[in-house]
């Protein structure tokens, strides 16, 4: 470079001729021409493209199986190696790095190029991810929801065993209440959850769900053209952010409560931080944000999907692919049941029958034994064959309270039984099973007996009469008792 620039100097400045200097330094005329023609060398410049004589007449055969490729799942696709084999088959005489080259460039070719959005306050974008958690020792793939505000990027997280109306409806409550107000305006792909069907490029059929919460907050609603999720890119890429920050390694946790509690504390977290270009924290433009939210409705949204349905004779009702049981005597009604993400409640005519934490197994049962004690009181016999009370773990004291029962009233000793586990009806566990070895103590076994030690005790100082602001009484005398009127009065009974 120094030469280069010794020579224009020269030539330019100096007005040193042309000649001498080809003399001096041995150039070729047309190299001394590039010289003064260029502040610097300008490399090789190919004017025309290279021929391609030998994979030429494949290229198009190239673009058309990449062509159809585009409708095949990805992990299905033409690699440049598998091209290039089947091209030899037809023929192709070339190496392999020729058709890597031909592939990538045809790619390059046909990638799709994106503009930079803005992103207003006030703008939500809403997706589902999954990953994998240690849950009580167990490695189980979770459904977790998220919310990102595109303005501030500041985000939402909490994790689900499914993605369902109701956990698209929780995730939603939990994640405004979390910000502390509502965006006017939230993006979403097509999920099920809330399409029903598309009827035209544009047009969509809303699900009664997506309906009844967009109802509540009263928010604005936008969709993704099919196929098209970067049309939501921010919330795509926290998906990945949070896969990757969150759950790698792989949290160990008890429960989602727990894991839902770390979750959150992270999202917290993260408002601390400056993004590239920012003038301020997550924080501080989230703040900024919020004046631009709807505010939280003064009612709370009931996130519970409702089925009507009834009862079986086996008192079970059917919910989401599982049963859950309801007191034999609401066999045969009709029911209500609300399906919450944690929870399952059953109500009839008005109201709640049973209350049982949410399955999400498909094809289990959730039994409560207590629903089935008044009926296992007229059929005593199935009581050690009762399925609902299978695994039912009572503490030892009971199973004493049983064989007394059954040895000192032979016949209807497991029918008292059953009477004193329907106390559990009206008491809790611990009391009865204080009442239980108080009895056993002092012999008195029978369920009358036993539900008297489950009543309170009063003080003896609260029982005693005190004459303290009634000074008339103080003059009142009360003549001893005399038995022998009892006996004048019973000898007087014809």
């Amino acid at each position: 470079m120094e030469e280069w620039s010794g020579i224009r100097r020269r030539v330019l400045v100096e007005k040193v001729s042309r000649r001498q200097v080809l003399r001096e330094t041995g150039l070729h005329w047309k190299t001394l021409r590039k010289i003064l023609q260029h502040s610097e060398p300008p490399g090789y410049r190919q004017q025309k493209p290279r021929t391609k004589k030998k994979l030429g007449p494949y290229l198009e055969r190239i673009e058309q199986i990449l062509s159809e490729d585009k409708a095949m799942p990805r992990k299905q696709r033409h690699t440049a190696k598998r091209l290039w084999e089947r091209l030899k088959e037809e023929g192709f005489t070339g190496g392999y790095t020729a058709v890597k080259d031909a592939v990538r460039e045809l790619v390059q070719r046909t990638q799709e190029v994106f503009v930079p959005l803005v992103h207003r306050p006030g703008e939500a974008q809403v997706d589902f991810g999954q990953a994998l958690v240690k849950l009580n020792g167990t490695l189980t793939k979770v459904n977790f929801f998220v919310l990102a505000l595109p303005y501030s990027d500041a985000f939402f997280v909490q994790a689900f065993e499914r993605e369902c109306t109701e956990t698209f409806w929780t995730g939603h409550v939990s994640a405004f209440e979390f910000f502390g107000g509502v965006p006017h305006t939230i993006t979403y792909d097509n999920t099920r959850v809330a399409v029903s069907f598309l009827t035209g490029t544009k047009e969509r059929r809303l699900t009664t769900a997506f309906c009844q919460l967009k109802s509540h907050y009263l928010f604005q609603h936008r969709f993704c053209h099919v196929a098209r999720a970067n049309e939501k890119g921010v919330v795509e890429g926290l998906v990945k952010f949070t896969r990757l920050n969150f759950f790698v390694p792989v949290p160990q946790m008890r429960d989602l409560d727990e894991l839902n509690s770390y979750l959150r504390k992270r999202c917290t977290e993260d408002q601390q931080r400056r993004l590239r270009g920012q003038a301020g924290s997550k924080a501080q433009l989230l703040e900024e944000e919020r004046k631009a939210f709807l505010s939280l409705p003064v009612s709370a949204f009931e996130a519970c999907r409702k089925v009507s349905t009834t009862a079986s004779s086996l008192s079970l009702v059917r919910f989401d692919g599982n049963d859950y049981s309801v007191p034999v005597q609401w066999a045969h009604h009709p029911i209500v049941v609300k399906g919450y993400w944690r929870e399952v409640v059953l109500v009839s005519q008005g109201v709640e029958v049973a209350r049982h934490p949410r399955l999400w197994d498909d094809e289990q049962v959730s039994f409560e034994p207590l629903h089935y004690l008044a009926l296992l009181e007229k059929k005593p016999g199935a009581l050690d064959h009762a399925r609902p009370l299978a695994g039912w773990i009572l503490p030892e004291c009971f199973h004493l309270l049983r064989r007394r029962l059954e040895a000192e009233r032979e016949g209807e000793g497991t029918r008292e039984y059953i009477r004193v586990l329907r106390l559990l009806e009206k008491h809790a566990l611990a009391a009865l099973r204080t009442a239980v070895e108080q009895a056993l103590r002092v012999g008195a076994i029978t369920r009358d007996a036993i539900a008297q030690f489950l009543l309170p005790r009063e003080d003896w100082r609260l029982t005693t009469f005190s004459l303290e602001g009634h000074p008339h009484l103080r003059h009142v005398r009360v003549a001893t008792a005399d038995v022998r009127q009892y006996g004048q009065l019973l000898g007087g009974v014809r």
